[in-house]
């Protein structure tokens, strides 16, 4: 291995599914291998063997995988007390996986040994030796997970360095120090594995962290000062209770900030496709403030933040956004000044500097609207509307002449009503919908209304709906601001509303919504 080369093995498929809400269906999981091998991943860590159906699923059809580069691995834990290795039915079925490499958990903490395992801190060693020594004799790479090590070598250092060294003694190629309670502090931990590195050897010693106390980051890459060779975490931090070292921020610190080799470097300008590409299988929604791979992770809002970041993007940005496959994006407040909104709308497409008179027109309707609720962080598309208006450059493409909803319940059914009065080319158009909602039934009639001008507009779809109560001591009657997703399979754009009335609201940010489509085709 190369001098400050540093290994990546990933267990988004194991470790990371015990998070809450985690889920991948055997698909999902064959899909995920087959992209953190492109990313040029090192291990990839599948589940438990024969634990459940979907786990054996994966390894029979993972068999088939023609991976590039990365191992995959099949995770179990050493023998069980009073038991022959040869005869332990977790082992032969990490063996009858058929994966390359088989990692093993074993206890290294006095504690878990006695109260949890209930066995001798003398036969919890033969344990470890025995397992190891079997399955290496079968030709196998094995990784060994000392679980609890930290907390382990705190009560013990001495039995802790005896569990490591019963695994190297039966031929472990890794041993791989957990943080299993993610309580460790950065100096501790750095201190730990700097002892351990300097009794095994560095190509020996990996690190395996939570995050419970906030630090399973920073305590990765302590870990890698300290001479650890390999680092184990999770794509998105997913992982039990509060997550795992989050593989999407470890990656460029070590890369960018350490100047640590690793197969995944020539790849990390796809690192925010690939956090992208997790959430979407995991049906969760991303992050923005996720460091490096977040919408806002390169977002500048405050007026002397844009201003500085568009002369010298180092002054504000600690990173090239591109190194990770990120941009750099300009939000507009009421906090924003000239230089913002002018960076802000060259993002947008428009052609405006900061000697256009229409500008201190556009900046005082902007902190205006801010002030009665409007926010267009997440509002792309009203906020392109809004420019177009002030420069002069909006199309009127249909006009809203009137709207009215009536809900009504119909024994057990809950129906809406919509009825929208347009002009459109000149002619008055009067539609009339039915949805369960008052939203869905807007949007029905809307898209009547405007369907034979219009045709490219039955491409777009609502994705996602937000409310946010504003001054919620004013209770029924206080100010609504709704957020409105769309997108059409190509785009996804955002527009926003605000009133006391939730229903008009609403139908703002979908007028919105529409006449953005419409202006794009």
């Amino acid at each position: 291995m190369k001098p400050n080369h540093v290994k990546i093995y990933d267990t988004t498929l194991r470790d990371g599914t015990q998070g809450e809400g985690i889920s991948f269906s055997v698909a999902d999981k064959l899909r995920i291998a087959e992209k953190l091998d492109a990313f040029g991943v090192d291990y990839i860590e599948g589940g438990f063997p024969g634990s459940n159906p979907r786990d054996i699923t994966f390894f029979q059809e993972a068999k088939n995988l023609c991976l590039k580069h990365a191992k995959l691995a099949a995770f179990g834990a050493t023998r069980r007390a009073g038991v022959k290795a040869v005869d332990d039915a977790q082992l032969r079925a990490l063996l009858d996986s058929a994966m390359p490499v088989l990692t093993i958990v074993g206890k290294t903490w006095g504690l878990q040994v006695t109260e949890v395992l209930r066995t001798t801190l003398e036969e919890n060693l033969a344990m470890i030796e025995d397992s190891a020594r079997y399955l290496t004799a079968q030709g196998r790479e094995v990784v060994y997970d000392a679980e609890h090590f930290y907390d382990g070598y705190k009560a013990d250092p001495a039995y802790a360095l005896r569990t490591l060294a019963a695994a190297i003694k039966g031929g472990a190629a890794n041993l791989t120090l957990c943080d299993t309670n993610g309580g460790t502090l950065v100096e501790e931990f750095k201190d730990i594995t700097a002892h351990i590195v300097r009794e095994f050897g560095a190509d020996k010693v990996g690190v395996h962290c939570h995050n419970d106390g906030g630090l399973g980051v920073a305590l990765s890459l302590a870990g890698v000062s300290a001479g650890a060779t390999l680092v184990q975490g999770t794509m998105n931090g997913y992982g039990e209770r509060v997550g795992n070292a989050n593989l999407t921020t470890i990656l460029p610190a070590l890369v960018l900030k350490m100047g640590s080799a690793a197969r995944c470097a020539p790849h990390l300008t796809q690192l925010r496709e690939l956090s992208l590409f997790f959430d979407e299988l995991a049906n969760l929604r991303p992050d923005p403030k996720a460091p490096y791979v977040g919408a806002s992770a390169f977002a500048h809002k405050g007026g002397q933040h844009a201003n500085a970041a568009s002369k010298a993007a180092r002054s504000y940005e600690h990173i090239d956004p591109a190194l990770v496959g990120n941009r750099t994006r300009v939000l507009v407040s009421d906090m924003a000044g000239r230089s913002s909104i002018v960076m802000k709308a060259r993002e947008l497409g428009f052609e405006l500097d900061e000697k256009n008179p229409a500008l201190k027109n556009l900046i005082e309707e902007l902190k205006e609207l801010e002030f009665r609720g409007y926010e267009f962080e997440a509002a792309d598309a009203s906020l392109r509307l809004l420019i177009s208006k002030c420069l002069g450059q909006r199309k009127a493409l249909f006009e809203v002449e009137s709207y009215r909803v009536i809900v009504e319940r119909r024994g057990s059914e809950l129906v809406s009503e919509a009825t929208v009065k347009l002009k459109v080319d000149g002619k008055t158009s009067n539609t009339v919908a039915e949805d369960a909602g008052p939203v869905g039934a807007l949007d029905k009639a809307l898209r009547l209304a405007l369907d034979q001008s219009y045709p490219t507009l039955r491409a777009m779809k609502l994705r996602d709906y937000k409310v946010r109560i504003l001054e919620s001591a004013a209770g029924t009657g206080a100010r609504t601001r709704v957020l409105i997703e769309s997108g059409d399979g190509h785009r996804i754009w955002g527009t926003v509303g605000v009133s006391d009335n939730i229903i008009d609201a609403s139908w703002e940010a979908l007028r919105d919504s529409v006449e953005y489509m419409l202006s794009q085709t």
